[in-house]
């Protein structure tokens, strides 16, 4: 208390909750999805999530950005990135809970679903740190096209077992993954890149140029894109060679970004930088291709962790604080408000996972399309589902110690990290162009709700004419068309009636602009929100 007054209607903070047990639609998806086997892992992760502990780490680690040191005292090149100590701290806790590279040397059944469920759950600790486990977890199945190198580098890519220190990768049990495709004249077109390969004549080759975006640079190893002899080939660059001296990648300056603050992103010159080369010469994109999908679904994770962070510190708030007579959660329209982003946080969640699921099993068909639907859509709606959040928090939403800043700053991260929404609407167009297969895959699991509502089923069969018709120019309205009927079809199938119907109507139907304009009866609004506030 202060002298001057006493405190009072102000929330306390959030103690006691369990990220993966308090997220009912979560639970529900891991269950159809093949990962109940992981029920005690991913609570233990759900409650560490929101411990004080791992929340403090993430304020501290976001509150001091990497220190880049390209020379010691005495002028020596080093090229050495100083993390603040609660970095190491996160990147330990994750790895030795699987959030990496670990599912591949998993294999029961649904061990990519249960690390997508820990993504989830893990990421409001500190969304930074998770790019280098994104990448860690991602460049094994492009690295399994040269089976010589994957069972050189896999096992310790995979190993629950973090080692943070600024040495060999020889001396070391447990390593991670980082990539280094784009330049400053091309960026997505990859094609464009002007980073020449030159064989040594020892399965080895020599590169020099630069990378726009290295993420992660203290990596042990990184996918880097260069132009061979027959074109451009994807390669495998330790950061250190085998004789234990620094390989020839300089780092150049950290990018000072928007979010993502724990995590350096780094602009690089490759000076004969000894690589080894993954897949055929000229087939890079194709070697590539796996590696960007699953950091596609890595962003769809991503996002439905943002909105469900989001939408838990907003409950929480309303739930404790009073205005105008009562509480915030009691007004009509603040009600709705919360409704709707209850709503997009269940849709956003049961789509990642389904995605997650679809690569989990092997469902080339429908992953090829439903991968940059997913990723395009729910990234587009993350940052202003992270918006309407931080207003129901007021002006204290706008203060940095709420942590909703950092959440709101973070939220467009996933939209541009591996394709911007054009790139994915792109893809989406040469993936019907290219595969009926794929067409025929996302639209029957579209039709597995047919007949649970008349207006979904006629909007399915437009969606089908609308492949059939696809544009460039029309392309962003035929992919949010797609992923809305995904989700649609995903709740009418899974979700309550009351909370299915209302998606529906508020999506498909009769769309409003800002969330609570909803076009529903107070009735149902509390059915749907007491559903949120119970999980």
């Amino acid at each position: 208390m202060a002298p001057t007054h006493e405190v009072l209607n102000q929330p306390p903070s959030i103690k006691g909750h369990n990220g993966y047990l308090a997220n009912r639609p979560l639970v529900a998806a891991v269950s159809r999805e093949g990962g109940d086997w992981a029920t005690d892992q991913l609570a233990e992760v759900g409650e560490f999530a929101w411990s004080d502990t791992a929340r403090e780490w993430g304020k501290a680690a976001e509150a001091n950005p990497p220190v880049l040191h390209t020379h010691d005292r005495y002028g020596n090149r080093i090229d050495h990135v100083e993390f603040h100590p609660s970095y190491h701290r996160l990147m330990d806790a994750a790895i030795s809970r699987g959030l990496h590279g670990a599912a591949w040397a998993d294999d029961r059944a649904g061990s990519h679903v249960v690390r997508g469920a820990k993504t989830i759950v893990w990421s409001p600790v500190d969304y930074g740190h998770m790019c280098p486990l994104s990448m860690s977890y991602s460049v094994v199945p492009a690295l399994r096209h040269a089976p010589d190198l994957a069972a050189q580098w896999e096992p310790r890519l995979t190993a629950t077992v973090y080692d943070g220190r600024d040495v060999p990768s020889a001396a070391k049990q447990g390593l991670t993954s980082g990539m280094a495709l784009t330049e400053k004249q091309g960026g997505s077109d990859v094609r464009t890149n002007t980073t020449m390969a030159v064989p040594s004549g020892d399965d080895t080759y020599v590169l020099t140029g630069h990378k726009w975006f290295c993420s992660a640079p203290m990596s042990d190893v990184f996918l880097v894109l260069a132009q061979a002899a027959e074109g451009l080939t994807c390669f495998l660059m330790p950061r250190w060679r085998p004789d234990g001296s620094r390989n020839g990648m300089l780092i150049m300056r950290l990018k000072d970004k928007m979010g993502d603050r724990s995590n350096a992103s780094s602009e690089i010159e490759l000076d004969g930088a000894l690589a080894y080369r993954v897949g055929d010469e000229g087939r890079g994109v194709a070697t590539i291709i796996e590696m960007v999908n699953r950091t596609r679904l890595d962003c769809a994770l991503g996002a439905a962790a943002q909105m469900r962070h989001g939408l838990v510190e907003a409950l929480h708030h309303t739930t404790h604080r009073a205005a105008f007579g009562k509480a915030l959660l009691e007004q009509p329209l603040m009600r709705r408000v919360l409704t709707d982003l209850a709503v997009e946080s269940e849709a956003a969640t049961m789509a990642a996972m389904r995605l997650a699921g679809a690569h989990d099993r092997g469902e080339v068909g429908f992953s090829r399309l439903a991968t940059p639907i997913i990723k395009f859509w729910l990234t587009k709606r993350s940052p202003g589902h992270a918006a309407e959040t931080l207003e129901c928090l007021g002006g204290s939403g706008y203060v940095e110690e709420s942590g909703m800043p950092r959440l709101f700053r973070q939220s467009p991260l996933n939209g541009i990290w591996e394709g911007s929404g054009n790139v994915m609407c792109l893809d989406v167009l040469r993936a019907t162009a290219r595969s009926s297969e794929a067409v025929e895959a996302f639209m029957a699991e579209l039709e597995e709700a047919s007949g649970s509502d008349a207006e979904f089923d006629t909007a399915v069969a437009e969606l089908r004419d609308g492949f059939a018709h696809a544009d460039e120019a029309t392309a962003r309205r035929l992919v949010e068309r797609a992923a809305l009927l995904l989700q649609a079809s995903l709740m009418l199938r899974f979700a309550d009636p009351a909370t299915a119907d209302l998606f529906v109507q508020s999506r498909v139907v009769n769309p409003g602009f800002t969330y609570g304009s909803l076009p529903y009866s107070a009735g149902s609004v509390d059915r749907v929100l007491d559903s949120a506030l119970e999980g």
